[in-house]
């Protein structure tokens, strides 16, 4: 069985984009609101959740802290919709992704650390390895489309188990 060593690289709009976005207020324009006790920065990403008459839902996720080395023995992706990511509390994190394809091609795989006030927004189909957190308890707002069991068909996430290859990130804090 062959062995794949992710060492995470900061995470830039440009090295993100294939996976999806990259954001923050960092070298974003804003308009003054609130009488100037607030400044806004509008459509700071867009969200993909309309497929067949999707809603958009706003969780808050509780994560572990991950152990590593971490061995990546999945990645699963959401087909008919985008997932975003926002960190509370400044905190890093680190994502793994592939591009979206049938299945995840391995030698596409990439992992990313964020500086702790960016978030991310997966594009529907990217594949991705589930939260990986550096801290215990460490909470993120998650913005993707609502299952509603009513009227939702449509498959919601698609897992893919690795097993051909040994993927491990490791991280040196």
């Amino acid at each position: 069985m062959n062995t794949l060593k992710l060492t995470p690289e900061v995470l830039t709009v440009d090295n993100f984009q294939l996976f999806g976005e990259v954001f923050s207020a960092e070298n974003k324009e804003s308009i003054t609101i609130n009488d100037g006790f607030a400044s806004k920065f509008p459509d700071i990403v867009k969200l993909d959740t309309k497929e067949a008459e999707g809603e958009t839902s706003v969780h808050i996720f509780v994560a572990k802290k991950r152990q590593f080395p971490l061995q990546i023995t999945m990645l699963e992706n959401h087909p008919f919709f985008s997932q975003t990511f926002i960190p509370k509390n400044n905190t890093p994190f680190i994502v793994v992704v592939a591009p979206p394809s049938q299945e995840p091609v391995i030698e596409n795989i990439k992992a990313f650390i964020t500086d702790g006030d960016q978030g991310i927004s997966y594009s529907r189909g990217v594949w991705h390895f589930p939260l990986i957190s550096l801290k215990d308890n460490a909470q993120f707002v998650v913005i993707d489309r609502k299952y509603n069991s009513d009227k939702d068909s449509m498959k919601q996430c698609n897992v893919s188990k690795i097993e051909d290859v040994s993927i491990y990130v490791e991280l040196s804090l």
